[in-house]
């Protein structure tokens, strides 16, 4: 065969990472053909994974010891190219850093996402992409800029400890030395999230629950929020709690429109843009892409769909694998899917499939090998 196939995974979250989806794949379709020349392309859509996707993509890893959630010390990634750095907000604030995976909805802090930024500056980068997403906190981002050098502070100026609960004491924002610590550099956010920052489809009572918050410390987390924006337009002049993304990990997504000037970008069309995701479709046969579950979720910008349109706009069919699919024929084919396999479709117990998801996928991929491989590929073929 002459033309490419392209393997453009996001991860199966609990079981592979995004890499080990696309060499699994990999090692499939090459037992069936041994002879295919194959572009791996790890991809994320701005949460989990992200970093990982950039290394993948040819950006260097860095790592900094940043302030975990509960203010433990956490080892974090980052990936930079050039002037450009990536910066994942779960290496640093997620729920996946947290001490024995215990959550603390109240007084968790999105500090050490400040302080990654601040090391990737200090490392030359002139452009910060801050991924969004898995995040421990719903702070509004207070501890993210409070680590580039904003004071958050209460009646008796003193500094708020760090959490969603303490914004309630908010009484006044000094960027004064933002400046300095940003040294120029933009920030743009990727995201998936389109929530605002408060009310009923908000940061605290859509997301703070997986989080660990009961219905009460919903409304103090709610309250937190509402105390923050009212500070920010007072003293600052911005009115962006509105805003698509502003509820974005707990409201980091305010914090960065806020205090960073920050822009929001759906997360999976912005990073297939940085990883150069166009070029790789020149000439190809396929694209392979997928997630752990392809279901309604994966309508409101996921990576896979983000990659099914990419490619629709090259002309490029492409299929999805996944864990368990819960979409209909007529809703991949409406997304941009060509076929889709799901590891269900082989083994139906899903422990099984959480366990054994690696060898299950190769199973897939051979499959996909010998039914969409063998012959002359249509855009409008189906499954």
């Amino acid at each position: 065969m002459s033309s490419h196939v392209v393997i453009a995974p996001d991860k199966f979250k609990g079981s592979l990472t995004a890499p080990e989806v696309a060499a699994h794949v990999a090692a499939g379709l090459r037992r069936v053909h041994p002879e295919i020349r194959l572009t791996a392309l790890p991809v994320a859509d701005g949460g989990d994974g992200t970093v990982d996707a950039a290394v993948a993509a040819g950006f260097t890893r860095r790592q900094a010891v940043v302030s975990g959630p509960t203010g433990e010390p956490v080892t974090a990634s980052y990936a930079v190219r050039d002037e450009t750095a990536v910066v994942e907000l779960a290496e640093a604030s997620g729920l996946r850093v947290l001490p024995g995976g215990v959550r603390t909805p109240l007084t968790a802090s999105s500090r050490g996402t400040g302080e990654l930024i601040a090391a990737a500056v200090a490392d030359g980068a002139r452009r910060v992409v801050l991924g969004l997403g898995g995040s421990a906190c719903t702070d509004g981002g207070a501890g993210m800029v409070a680590a580039l050098g904003v004071r958050l502070l209460d009646s008796h100026g003193r500094d708020l400890p760090p959490g969603g609960a303490a914004l309630r004491d908010l009484d006044a924002v000094d960027t004064s030395a933002l400046a300095d610590r940003l040294r120029g550099a933009t920030v743009v956010v990727a995201s998936d999230v389109d929530s605002p920052l408060l009310g009923h489809d908000g940061a605290a009572r859509v997301f703070a629950p997986q989080k660990g918050a009961d219905p009460d410390q919903v409304e103090i987390l709610e309250a937190g929020l509402a105390r923050l924006d009212a500070i920010v337009r007072r003293d600052l002049g911005m009115v962006v709690a509105g805003h698509l993304g502003a509820g974005a990990a707990g409201g980091v997504g305010f914090g960065a429109l806020a205090f960073l000037s920050a822009r929001i970008e759906p997360g999976i069309a912005y990073l297939l843009d940085l990883l150069g995701f166009a070029a790789h479709l020149e000439g190809a046969r396929l694209v392979v892409t997928g997630e752990g579950s392809l279901d309604a979720q994966s309508l409101r910008g996921k990576a896979p769909v983000g990659v099914a349109r990419a490619a629709g706009r090259a002309g490029v069919p492409v299929v999805a694998v996944s864990g368990r699919r819960a979409l209909t024929d007529e809703e991949l084919r409406d997304a941009g899917f060509a076929g889709s396999y799901a590891l269900t479709d082989l083994e139906p117990d899903p422990a099984r499939c959480m366990a054994e998801a690696g060898s299950l996928l190769e199973r897939l991929a051979e499959e996909i090998a010998r039914t969409r491989l063998s012959e002359p590929l249509s855009p409008h073929a189906t499954s």
